[in-house]
C-alpha cells in the first residue's frame, strides 16, 4: 500500500508535467468551457498539494451511478460531496443510469447541484430483466424461500440490480468511450478531501481495481458461488493469468473466505470488465442462475473475479478516502491523511477488518497453484 508521502509526491509530480495527453472524450466540448473557468493554480493546505488540472489532462473517465428517480435527494448529496472533495477542481462528468425514464424533476435537480457535465441514460431492455437461463417459476419459489433468511432475500428488483452491476453496466452506450469509472451511490458520505486525480493515479501506477472497504459477505447469499467459480476455473484455464491473488478470496481448504470489496465504491479500469476472461466468467455465472436462485451480489462477483484474474499489485486500497455507506465506515487513522478528513478514527471498520488483514498478509500464487486450489475436493 502507498504511504501518504507517496500521494503527496505523486501530486507534485503530475503538477510539474508540461504535456498532457489529448483525449477524444465525447463530452470534451461541454467540459472544456467548465474546466477553463477553473483556477489552474496549485494551493497548499495542511502541507498537502492540491492539484487542479487543465482540460487536456482529464482521462476518459466519469462518476457513474445506477439510481432511481426517488433517490434524488440522496444523489444530490453524494454529488455535492464528490464535487467538494474532488471534482470541483477537475470537471469529470457524471453519468446517471436508470431502468426507467428519468423524470424532469430528477434531471433538473442534478443539473442544479453541479457545474460538471451530466449525462442521463436509460438501460437497454436486454440488459435489465430476468436471465434467459433461469426458470421463472423457480425464481419466485426461491424468492419466497429466501425472504426471511437475509436482507433483500425476497427482493426481485435487488437481484436485477446485482446482475446488471455484475455484467452489464460497463456495456452501456454512455460508458463506451470511458477507460475508467468511479461508482457512486446516493446516501453515502465522503469524509476526506482528495487532492489528486484518482483516475490518473490508477493509470500511472498500472492499477486495475480500487476499493475502500472490505467486509465479509453473508454466507447464505452465496451458497454455491465459489463452487460455480471453481468449475469455471477448471474448464477455462486459458483465461487464468500466470499469477493471481486468488488466495485472498479462497483459503487453503478451497473454501470461499466471504471477503469482498464493497463495490458501492469502486474505481475500475474498464478494460478489466470488458476482457474476454471476465465476460466468460460472468456468462458462466449467469447460466448457473445464482443471481436469482440465491442472491449473488455484484460485490462478491467483482471481488472473486479481481482476485482470480489480477495480481495483488493491480489492486489498490484507497486508504485516504474516508467513506461511509450504511453498514460500514472507513476513516483514515494516519495523521497526515486524517488532517484532510472530518470523521472519527475510532469509527473505522477497515483497521479491524479480517479481510483487510488477509489483504496485507497474503501474496500472489501461480496459475498451477490456483488450478490445484480450484480442484480440491469440495469439503461441504
Amino acid at each position: 500500500m502507498f504511504s501518504v508521502y507517496k500521494y503527496i509526491q505523486y501530486a507534485n509530480e503530475i503538477a510539474s508535467q508540461a504535456q498532457w495527453r489529448q483525449s477524444s472524450r465525447p463530452w470534451a466540448g461541454e467540459a472544456a468551457a467548465q474546466v477553463e473557468r477553473m483556477s489552474q493554480q496549485y494551493t497548499t493546505s495542511n502541507n498537502i498539494t492540491y492539484v487542479t488540472q487543465p482540460k487536456d489532462q482529464l482521462l476518459r473517465a466519469a462518476m457513474v451511478a445506477l439510481v432511481r428517480n426517488s433517490e434524488l435527494d440522496g444523489m444530490r448529496a453524494t454529488v455535492r460531496q464528490v464535487d467538494d472533495r474532488f471534482n470541483r477542481r477537475f470537471g469529470y462528468p457524471y453519468i446517471f443510469l436508470n431502468d426507467e425514464d428519468f423524470s424532469e424533476e430528477f434531471m433538473k435537480g442534478m443539473r442544479e447541484i453541479t457545474d460538471a457535465p451530466i449525462y442521463f441514460g436509460k438501460l437497454p431492455a436486454d440488459h435489465w430483466g430476468l436471465s434467459e437461463y433461469v426458470n421463472e417459476t423457480k425464481v419466485h419459489e426461491m424468492l419466497a424461500y429466501n425472504k426471511g433468511r437475509y436482507i433483500y432475500g425476497g427482493s426481485y428488483s435487488y437481484r436485477l440490480m446485482c446482475r446488471y452491476q455484475s455484467g452489464f453496466i460497463h456495456k452501456h452506450p454512455l460508458l463506451a468511450n470511458l477507460d475508467y469509472y468511479w461508482r457512486i451511490e446516493p446516501g453515502v458520505t465522503y469524509f476526506c478531501d482528495m487532492p489528486y486525480d484518482p483516475f490518473k493515479y490508477m493509470k500511472d501506477n498500472n492499477l486495475v481495481y480500487g476499493f475502500t472497504i472490505t467486509p465479509m459477505e453473508k454466507a447464505l447469499t452465496v451458497e454455491t458461488l465459489w463452487e460455480t467459480t471453481r468449475k469455471w476455473m477448471l474448464e477455462n484455464p486459458q483465461h487464468l493469468p500466470e499469477e493471481s491473488f486468488i488466495k485472498w478470496a479462497v483459503n487453503d481448504k478451497s473454501e470461499y473466505t466471504l471477503c469482498h470489496f464493497w463495490s458501492n465504491f469502486e474505481i475500475v479500469d474498464l478494460s478489466f470488465y470488458r476482457s474476454k476472461a471476465y465476460e466468460s466468467y460472468f456468462q458462466h455465472l449467469d447460466r448457473a442462475g445464482g443471481f436469482f436462485y440465491e442472491r449473488w451480489g455484484d460485490a462478491p462477483v467483482h471481488s472473486i473475479a479481481a482476485a482470480m484474474l489480477l495480481r495483488k499489485e493491480q489492486l489498490h486500497w484507497f486508504e485516504d478516502v474516508g467513506y461511509h455507506h450504511p453498514g460500514y465506515t472507513h476513516c483514515p487513522n494516519d495523521s497526515s491523511m486524517a488532517s484532510r478528513c472530518v470523521c472519527s478514527r475510532s469509527d473505522s471498520y477497515m483497521y479491524r477488518s479480517v479481510c483487510n488483514h488477509r489483504l496485507s498478509s497474503l501474496g500472489n500464487i501461480n496459475k498451477q497453484q490456483a488450478l490445484e486450489l480450484a480442484g480440491l475436493p469440495d469439503k461441504k
